[in-house]
């Protein structure tokens, strides 16, 4: 064996259990012939050939004894010579036997194999936003996303995903979600399984992809029936902005490897691909579920004015600007865009220059990306005339 080759299966070695091995070899065609307990397994695969000549690899099973390492290193050189698979196929597939693999595929444009260290580090954060956010949803389907989340999910994020390694062809990220040990009432009752909280995150995640792919091919045209049980959420649209934020990203595709240890689930089961046509839509879809968490409704803002940009669509001759009003709403700071005009917009350009609380009264709602009052508009100026002794905005400086 090479030192490249040993050092390859050094790293699977060190990933893997005999235990995840064994249960490998069972879901495949192998056979147990022999078996001492804390000491080794010897497994023989099930060909046509004559017995005699049938591979047998031997599992050991003494983690204490001063020569495992390389033992098990042996045995799993061994298993990737029969399969005809590296080291990194070879873990692969141990590791679907109970944990289910989820793959992003950067579909782009690459002179060496190689992305933007920056594009890395955006797609890990997304990849962590969109499983967050199906945890979340997966933990309680009313949750809104904001604050504190269910200690479920913590421990998922903490204890059940990592990162494996990347695969050939454009550039993929392999995120692999361990499901844990089979616990006992499934073994007990076979007639009804207990499906781990780990796959029912992957579950709610392949859900929710399909149906935003659903939603971004209609192009507006389907409404949401119910976003919560087709796995949607605000937290995964923003994920897969941020995924596909690239301008030289030509296509997003997302695609599941089920664990076989577990029943295979009716989602999933094709690669869900998002090309720039799809991408595009993506913004809107994150609208409409803002829009149906957050309905328009009236509300009296008092705030700083952030910033005012004119605004030459008014048909009167009135000075106008859209302001922004940074304001706490329902224990949150939003940034609220609002038209004014007049003496409106002189007490807002007040406001600003002089760093006073400004209050406004609209229809409070979300739309094309930003918080918006429209509707019937009230400026309560009487702090600001005041301060001012004036019934007119006094554009003095302070």
């Amino acid at each position: 064996m090479s030192r490249t080759t040993f050092d390859t299966y050094r790293e699977a070695a060190s990933a893997l259990t005999p235990a995840a091995v064994s249960q490998f070899l069972a879901s495949q065609d192998w056979e147990l012939e022999q078996r001492q307990s804390k000491v080794r397994e010897v497994w023989r695969y099930r060909s046509d050939g004559p017995l005699l000549a049938a591979p047998r690899v031997m599992i050991p099973l003494a983690t204490d004894f001063a020569d495992f390492t390389p033992r098990f290193i042996d045995a799993l050189e061994s298993l990737g010579h029969i399969h005809d698979w590296d080291a990194g196929q070879l873990l692969e597939h141990v590791l679907a036997t109970r944990a289910d693999l989820f793959f992003v595929r950067l579909d782009q444009r690459m002179a060496d194999g190689t992305i933007p260290f920056r594009q890395a580090e955006r797609t890990l954060q997304g990849i962590h936003k969109m499983m967050k956010a199906s945890a979340t949803t997966t933990a309680d389907p009313n949750h809104s996303h904001k604050g504190r989340r269910p200690q479920a999910v913590g421990e998922f994020l903490e204890g059940s995903v990592r990162l494996g390694h990347t695969k050939r062809g454009s550039f993929v990220f392999t995120v692999v979600t361990r499901l844990g040990d089979v616990d006992s009432q499934s073994v007990n009752d076979p007639e009804e399984p207990t499906t781990t909280f780990p796959r029912r995150v992957m579950e709610t995640l392949a859900r929710g992809l399909e149906a935003t792919r659903l939603l971004a091919t209609a192009g507006g045209h389907q409404s949401l029936v119910s976003p919560v049980s087709s796995g949607l959420s605000v937290g995964l649209l923003e994920s897969l902005e941020d995924l596909s934020a690239p301008e030289h990203l030509h296509s997003l595709d997302l695609s599941f490897e089920w664990a076989a240890a577990e029943r295979r689930p009716d989602v999933g089961l094709a690669t869900i691909a998002f090309d720039r046509d799809l991408i595009v839509e993506f913004p809107h879809i994150r609208e409409q579920l803002i829009r149906r968490d957050e309905p328009v409704r009236r509300e009296t803002l008092v705030g700083l004015v952030k910033s005012l940009a004119r605004d030459d669509s008014t048909p009167s001759g009135d000075e106008a600007a859209i302001v922004t009003v940074a304001a706490d709403v329902n224990g949150r700071t939003l940034r609220v865009q609002v038209p004014l005009a007049g003496d409106d917009h002189g007490w807002a350009i007040m406001s600003y220059r002089r760093q006073l609380p400004f209050t406004v009264t609209g229809d409070l709602s979300y739309q094309r990306r930003a918080w918006r009052l429209t509707g019937d508009i009230v400026v309560d100026s009487s702090f600001l005339r005041h301060i001012s002794g004036t019934s007119t905005p006094d554009l003095g400086e302070a």
